[in-house]
């Protein structure tokens, strides 16, 4: 399958000996290739795209690596938006919300809430939150924001967004809140107040 994974896709393997490089022993019990793993931000090793695995608890997440070859389907965040099931959770009245208002941006959902629409397993609480992603290829400035802060302090959840840039993600409410903010990229965070300019070294 030939194909750019980005972080926040997630991918189905062909089977399970495709998850590579696993140290949890939880993995092997819970998890295999029905299930999706993410994409997650790191350098790609030896051609291998980092991955991570969710567990049934909150704190059980594992990092892999898997080969291109052995992807078999990949749901990106903005192919989410459109929720089929699960109406009845908070988050999914959230996104169905922000669905009602046309954005100048490609926009998708994270998260166990992405997850939960990906894959219909019960891993959604009703204290979840709605982690969304805004793709920002071109340098945005606060004010274009505001509108979309407004509507999610209007949802019945809570709601958090992670700005994509080409350098890499960052939280949005960090960003309006001090200008300053801890960049995620493929070789590890870093302090910008510009997280649209490449690393100078």
């Amino acid at each position: 399958m030939n194909f750019a994974a980005r972080p926040h896709d997630l991918l189905w393997l062909r089977h399970d000996a495709a998850l590579l490089g696993v140290t949890e022993p939880w993995v092997a019990e819970l998890w295999n290739h029905q299930q999706p793993v993410v994409v997650r931000r790191d350098v790609m090793k030896d051609g291998l795209i980092p991955v991570g695995v969710r567990g049934q608890a909150r704190h059980q997440r594992a990092a892999a690596w898997v080969a291109p070859h052995d992807v078999m389907h990949i749901i990106s965040p903005e192919m989410l938006v459109v929720p089929a099931k699960l109406n009845d959770h908070p988050t999914v009245q959230a996104l169905v919300m922000l669905r009602q208002q046309p954005w100048p941006w490609e926009w998708g959902v994270t998260g166990s809430t992405g997850f939960a629409l990906a894959t219909a397993l019960p891993v959604l609480h009703r204290d979840s939150d709605l982690d969304l992603l805004i793709r920002a290829p071109q340098p945005r400035q606060p004010v274009d924001f505001a509108r979309w802060q407004q509507a999610l302090s209007l949802l019945p959840c809570r709601a958090d967004t992670q700005i994509e840039t080409p350098q890499g993600g960052f939280a949005l409410n960090e960003w309006l809140r001090s200008g300053r903010v801890l960049l995620k990229t493929a070789r590890g965070p870093r302090l910008t107040d510009n997280p649209w300019a490449e690393e100078t070294p």
